[in-house]
């Protein structure tokens, strides 16, 4: 069974976070594509958000904080495949299907290289821009030992709490990371 990320909704932060927010359930891929070639100075707040911390959507080409491992069937990355090729070529300008094609698919093997975690693994990024070039720093959040199917979802639930704010200051993320075990940090550089 091949595995992927989906966006996940643990409590409405992303809906005020980000410009759009992924619905709950997409497949998603990193998404950093979004901004390559674009000054990060000239980035709303919100956009600088979703720079810094953001799942991107395939269907929505919303943001989503956190994705969660889980398993799909080869017919379903054909179907990410064609849906992301396809955002590409009608919403950033691929120059024709077949590069739309092309680039999806290394975009969705490298969100698949993302999930060589058990499935209901957390995900979570970090982006950072040095020199010109988008770093990305992958982290994953797993439940408890021996927490049942309801405590890992309220573990992971309680484990974030966000903060609006207005103005140029960015939010604050706060994690308790009290209950969780942090057993993979990668750091994956593209470029």
């Amino acid at each position: 069974m091949l595995k992927f990320p989906r966006t996940i909704r643990l409590d409405p932060s992303d809906t005020f976070v980000f410009e759009r927010a992924a619905e709950p359930g997409e497949w998603a891929v990193s998404g950093a594509f979004v901004f390559w070639h674009r000054d990060p100075a000239t980035l709303g707040q919100k956009q600088r958000v979703a720079l810094r911390s953001g799942f991107l959507g395939i269907d929505s080409l919303g943001w989503s904080t956190l994705a969660i491992v889980t398993e799909a069937t080869e017919a379903e990355r054909e179907t990410m495949i064609e849906r992301l090729a396809g955002q590409l070529v009608e919403k950033f300008g691929a120059p024709d299907a077949q590069a739309a094609r092309h680039a999806a698919e290394e975009e969705i093997a490298f969100a698949g290289s993302l999930c060589e975690h058990p499935p209901q693994t957390l995900l979570a990024v970090q982006r950072t821009v040095e020199n010109g070039e988008i770093r990305e720093r992958f982290r994953t959040l797993k439940p408890r030992a021996g927490a049942g199917d309801a405590d890992r979802l309220h573990g992971h639930a309680s484990a974030f709490t966000f903060h609006e704010v207005e103005g140029d200051v960015e939010p604050k993320e706060e994690v308790d990371l009290l209950g969780l075990i942090r057993t993979d940090a990668r750091t994956t550089d593209r470029t």
